[in-house]
């Protein structure tokens, strides 16, 4: 797996990749790269944005810039590089990231992450450069290095060699393994503590009966999820 992200803040990444999950996965060859739109700009003063036409307040990611940053990446018209490989431009209105999508991207070869900045990206820069346009919730940040981090994370994980057990990334919340419910509850020793007992099934040794459970409680979590 390929990762490259374009940002303003490439040193924003240097508590992620001191994460040991992602340390793994970089060991066992996956490669996490960065651009910084500075770098490549064609305008004078490091200068990548400018303001919006009609007016308003805040300022817009320029399109020239983008232009120029992922044609000194790949040595090509940037319309012809998603053709290539995925690229992702994180955005508030984009398609919801979910475990079902983490899936996909992660069988990815190789991917490309756009982050925002200011009031965001220049129209068509979304329209011309990125082949998805993907966003973390239903809400705004400053910029695109958190949800950036938030993919390669869950898109990591999932490679061979990222985590200890090569099972911890089967059955988590979300995934398939649990028909996409929430995890079910985890208890660990002390068996009891101050009257709260973890529940006999866990205690018994007996798997079957503990993977009923289990599936049981996720279910019902998800059911009970949503927000009222």
């Amino acid at each position: 797996m390929e990762l490259d992200v374009f940002t303003l803040f490439p040193e924003a990444f240097e508590w992620f990749e001191s994460q040991r999950h992602v340390r793994n996965a970089l060991a066992e060859g996956h490669r996490l790269g960065y651009v910084n739109y500075r770098d490549y700009t064609p305008l004078t003063g490091g200068q990548v944005d400018d303001t919006p036409f009609g007016g308003g307040a805040g300022m817009v990611l320029r399109v020239d810039v983008v232009e120029a940053a992922l044609r000194a990446r790949y040595g090509a018209d940037p319309t012809d590089v998603r053709r290539e490989r995925r690229v992702l431009a994180l955005t508030p209105g984009g398609r919801m990231l979910d475990d079902a999508l983490v899936d996909e991207l992660a069988a990815e070869p190789a991917l490309t992450l756009l982050c925002g900045r200011y009031e965001g990206f220049d129209e068509r820069i979304l329209e011309h450069f990125a082949s998805d346009r993907l966003s973390i919730g239903k809400y705004v940040l400053a910029g695109g290095e958190l949800p950036a981090m938030v993919v390669c994370d869950a898109i990591l994980r999932k490679q061979p060699g990222a985590l200890g057990h090569e099972e911890s990334a089967l059955e988590e919340s979300f995934s398939q393994a649990l028909d996409g419910a929430p995890e079910y509850p985890h208890y660990t020793r002390p068996a009891e503590y101050r009257g709260w007992d973890v529940p006999e099934v866990l205690l018994s040794g007996h798997h079957a009966k503990i993977r009923e459970w289990r599936l049981e409680q996720a279910r019902e979590r998800g059911a009970g999820n949503s927000l009222p």
